[in-house]
């Protein structure tokens, strides 16, 4: 992991926020103007310590309707902000990533009717026509993390005072699903035009350590070629990492539209313990819970990684016969395909070992469509080539 700037402690400004050290402010980042007049712009909250350290950036609400993960941003900041006495270093907090998406109570934008967290900068990425607004926001944001310039001369240049607000680590909070159980994302490391294998080696290594001081199961990202398909090295945390090679991580804090009050106190205690781990603080505050508090481990004990799956070759009504945090074995029955009438059609089995994460929303299936999401068993590398097929 990069040390800190040497020359820290001044004055830490992101958009309109800026933190004399031992203070925090809060303020807006610009990203863009609206057609009825106005801007579009995101909130922040930056805590300054009284000394030195390294900088965590924390985000949320990249999903509008992922009310959870904004309220342990804005917790999590407030808690630091309580605490810059024991400081040692710079909390960034952006709990809102996608107002437009927020206002509508959606996972997409009205901009494009498109996913914003597919939008994040990929110097592979190629595309014969300019960025459209949700490509420039998701750039901005970018380059205020990872210091990166973005827009260079234009009036949406993020602008750092004093010491700079470049991250040494993220943590881009989410929720999965209805009914779904809690749990942290480990990126796959990518080598190749942006760092060799041993770098990346060494950036895995920090990654993983921080992924493990948050306290909740941890289940790895889909292999590379899949990940690369689903324009995951665009989304916050897969080009922070995989682009910029700073540390960053998904977490996944249940059921999206209402803030789940036990998975919020498990999302601020795991924000505080990724603090710990980089130094930011000495200890766990006696008044803050231990990371991985009221979640359940993980009921397996081998690795495993997210599979949106299986999918069912009939269509009709489905009856799932597991539940979220159930262990499964290869073959065993997953859930029945009935018709409208309640009559049974055939049964949907497991391809490998695991556990059941979330079911897939709504009682209709189609071919081919996925059954649920599951964490399963992983033999793949953390660190691959970014073509790898792993």
């Amino acid at each position: 992991m990069d040390e800190p700037d040497a020359d820290g402690g001044g004055v830490v400004a992101v958009g309109s926020a800026s933190a004399e050290p031992g203070t925090l402010d809060r303020g807006w980042l610009t990203v863009g103007d609206l057609p009825t007049g106005g801007t579009e712009r995101l909130p922040v909250a930056v805590a300054n310590g009284a000394a030195d350290g390294p900088t965590l950036w924390l985000t949320g609400g990249v999903h509008g309707d992922e009310a959870t993960g904004v309220a342990v941003v804005q917790d999590a900041a407030a808690t630091f902000g309580d605490r810059l006495a024991d400081l040692a270093g710079v909390v960034v907090a952006v709990p809102v990533v996608s107002p437009a998406g927020l206002r509508r109570n959606a996972r997409e934008t009205y901009y494009a009717d498109e996913d914003p967290n597919r939008h994040f900068p990929d110097a592979d990425a190629e595309s014969a026509r300019p960025p459209k607004l949700q490509e420039r926001i998701d750039a901005r944001l970018y380059a205020a993390i990872t210091g990166e310039s973005s827009d260079e001369g234009n009036e949406f240049s993020v602008d750092a005072v004093g010491t700079d607000a470049t991250a040494d680590a993220l943590i881009d909070c989410h929720t999965a699903g209805v009914g779904s159980e809690p749990f942290a994302i480990r990126d796959r490391v990518l080598y190749g035009d942006r760092r060799n294998e041993a770098e990346a080696a060494a950036l895995s290594e920090d990654l993983g350590r921080l992924v493990e001081a948050f306290g909740l199961p941890v289940v790895r990202e889909y292999p590379a070629a899949e990940y690369v398909e689903e324009n995951l090295q665009r989304s916050t945390a897969g080009a922070v990492l995989n682009e910029a090679g700073i540390s960053a991580f998904t977490a996944e804090l249940g059921a999206h539209s209402v803030v789940d009050d036990a998975l919020l106190d498990a999302g601020v205690a795991g924000v505080v313990g990724v603090a710990v781990e980089l130094g930011l603080l000495d200890e766990v505050p006696e008044s803050a819970s231990e990371p991985g508090v009221g979640v359940a481990p993980a009921p397996v004990e081998f690795p495993v990684r997210r599979f949106r799956g299986p999918t069912t070759d009939i269509s009709g009504l489905v009856r799932h016969r597991v539940a979220a945090g159930d262990a499964f074995d290869e073959g065993d029955v997953l859930a029945s395909v009935v018709d409208a009438a309640g009559a049974e059609r055939g049964t949907v089995e497991a391809d490998r070992d695991g556990y059941v994460l979330g079911r897939a929303e709504g009682l209709a299936v189609y071919e081919g469509d996925a059954i649920g999401s599951l964490a399963v068993r992983d033999a793949g590398d953390l660190v691959v080539p970014r073509d790898g097929d792993d």
